[in-house]
């Protein structure tokens, strides 16, 4: 009878200790209320929680990946577009974590909303489209600092799409093709520019010599022979003839 007894008290004893076991991996720590009260940090390995009297919280300290739902964002210049994000943030401080914030992961998606939100609306749609990297960058510094009370870390912010209706793809499309006009219509008139200068300088400089106007003239009559024409009308220069004139009038 007494064997009996003792083999059962052994197994109770052997159930308790077990009872009291817990393994953490070397990404997770347990926060340990003892009583109700905070009393620590335990992890990673083995460590002992007495039931009853101690309750552990796990906490992942890995990196989490978390989608931000597609948000109704206005921007700067009024084109109403929807925008998601994901969000990379660990937990650096599991004390804070737990004690500090009910849900961290629900607290951390609704902030990363309402930032979202806050950001992009201070921005024009062709800033959201050409400068994603310094968006997300002032996201993440803005979720990094309100999230550092409860013990999160967010490394990185990253938006994915931003989606637009099709009457706004098809003014942007507009206003492109309206671009490209433009910058085709500025070259034209900057080579016309440049020709009309070119010109200019060139008859400066045959302005200044005759004889040079004269060989110019006797080359263009020359080209416009070679044509298949029946027919040559040319203006005939006065310095020419003017010889003619003065001895006339002798």
């Amino acid at each position: 009878m007494t064997i009996q007894i003792i083999a059962t008290m052994l197994v109770l004893v052997l159930a308790g200790v077990l009872a009291c076991i817990r393994i953490l991996p070397e990404y997770t720590r347990g926060v340990i209320f003892t009583l109700g009260r905070f009393t620590g940090v335990k992890g990673p390995g083995l460590i002992l929680v007495i039931p009853g009297i101690q309750v552990m919280v796990r906490v992942d300290l890995r990196v989490q990946v978390m989608d931000v739902p597609s948000q109704d964002v206005i921007s700067r210049d009024n084109v109403s577009v929807k925008v998601n994000a994901v969000v990379y943030f660990r937990v650096i401080d599991p004390e804070k974590s737990i004690i500090q914030v009910e849900d961290y992961r629900i607290a951390t998606s609704q902030l990363a909303q309402t930032t979202l939100r806050s950001v992009l609306g201070q921005h024009e749609l062709d800033e959201m489209l050409a400068e994603r990297d310094k968006l997300n960058d002032d996201i993440r510094r803005i979720l990094d600092a309100q999230t550092d009370a409860w013990g999160i870390k967010v490394s990185n912010v990253e938006i994915k799409h931003v989606d637009l209706d099709e009457s706004m793809i098809r003014a942007i499309a507009r206003q492109a093709e309206a671009e490209r006009a433009r910058r085709a219509k500025v070259i034209h008139a900057e080579g016309e520019q440049q020709a009309a200068e070119k010109l200019m300088e060139a008859a400066r400089i045959l302005s200044a010599q005759p004889q040079a106007m004269q060989l110019r003239f006797l080359e263009t009559l020359t080209a416009v022979a070679g044509d298949r024409t029946s027919t040559i009308v040319f203006p005939l220069p006065v310095d020419l003839i003017e010889p003619l004139f003065k001895k006339l009038e002798s």
